[in-house]
């Protein structure tokens, strides 16, 4: 029977999403890949119960995460049920919706007040929980007016059904209108979850960060190693075995080229000078202000969970630091 970690809140530090009262670790494990139906229960298992040992106390899910879609929460709903449920009062747990789920025009690819509650009531099912402590729109559907899913995330929430709102993969302009939406209903809107790495920087480009900063909502950052390419095993181009080798889209979806992969080489380089591997110097680089209240990491093993955890005792990046990953990155 699994115990936990006595000493798991010792060095994990927490930030506040915005002026919320909801605090969440500086490093969030996020379950997109690597819990469908083909990978290995055990490791699942494996990485879930580590995390929280070091206390990451918030694991993020959708209802499409696959493969199969939903199959991220059913497996995540065995293992807090056979090893967590004691905990749920020290889990922060989240899922979304808004991508195609099921057939017909109720099954997706909006915030239609039918189809939100509906997703909702399956991933409750699926994961075996009352409720989930954050429940995210997980993309802007200008088909639908922002009143209608800001209403159902009212009642949602009224309903016992989540404790936070959450607004995924919008930009500036829409999560602004969003934010004064939520206001009219009195919706608990706290945060942002959106792509961000040294790679990709869009948020910044589209408002999206300083619209969350002044409307004082958390932000949390997913795919910080755009997708495993900002890591030491891409420092030497693309090996087998791993999700860009023969991936043309993916490759595409990266922007990599041979000019990418000498950056990949420098920053690398750049990080073991300062006695880091490549993706903790990522994660801390996501990490550098404040306003970032928890970076999502995804990984395929317990071994690389802990050196993902190992960037929050790396030291905090300088401004020369800050300056050369400028400098090496400028042209991407």
């Amino acid at each position: 029977m699994y115990e936990a970690n006595p000493k798991r809140y010792d060095n994990m530090p927490y930030r506040f999403c915005g002026e919320s009262g909801l605090q969440l670790p500086a490093l969030s494990v996020g379950l997109w890949q690597n819990f469908g139906i083909n990978d290995d229960y055990e490791v699942m298992k494996d990485i879930i119960l580590t995390a929280f040992d070091n206390g990451v106390t918030h694991f993020d899910l959708a209802n499409n995460y696959g493969p199969e879609p939903g199959r991220a929460e059913i497996n995540f709903g065995k293992i807090f049920k056979e090893n967590l449920k004691p905990h749920r009062d020290e889990i922060i747990i989240s899922t979304k919706a808004g991508y195609k789920m099921w057939q017909g025009p109720y099954g997706g690819d909006g915030g239609s007040r039918k189809y939100l509650t509906a997703s909702l009531n399956q991933s409750l099912k699926r994961m075996g929980l009352e409720y989930v402590d954050i429940f995210y729109h997980h993309k802007m559907t200008p088909e639908t007016p922002l009143e209608e899913t800001a209403l159902c995330l009212s009642d949602i929430i009224r309903q016992g059904k989540a404790l936070y709102a959450g607004i995924s993969n919008y930009d500036g302009k829409t999560m602004h209108k969003m934010h004064h939406k939520c206001d009219d209903y009195n919706v608990p809107f706290i945060i942002n979850q959106n792509r961000y790495s040294i790679f990709d920087r869009t948020i910044e480009k589209n408002m999206l960060k300083q619209e969350a900063v002044s409307k004082k909502k958390g932000i949390i950052a997913f795919s910080p190693l755009a997708q495993g390419l900002l890591s030491d095993k891409y420092a030497s181009g693309i090996p087998k075995n791993t999700r860009l080798y023969n991936n043309k889209a993916l490759e595409e979806k990266l922007n990599y080229s041979e000019a990418k992969a000498l950056q990949v080489k420098q920053l690398a380089d750049y990080a073991h000078d300062r006695d880091m591997t490549l993706s903790q110097m990522a994660i801390k680089w996501v990490l550098k202000d404040s306003d970032i209240t928890s970076v999502l990491v995804g990984v395929h093993s317990k071994k690389q969970l802990l050196e993902n955890l190992k960037a929050l005792e790396c030291p905090d990046l300088t401004k020369e630091d800050l300056t050369q990953i400028d400098k090496i990155t400028k042209e991407v």
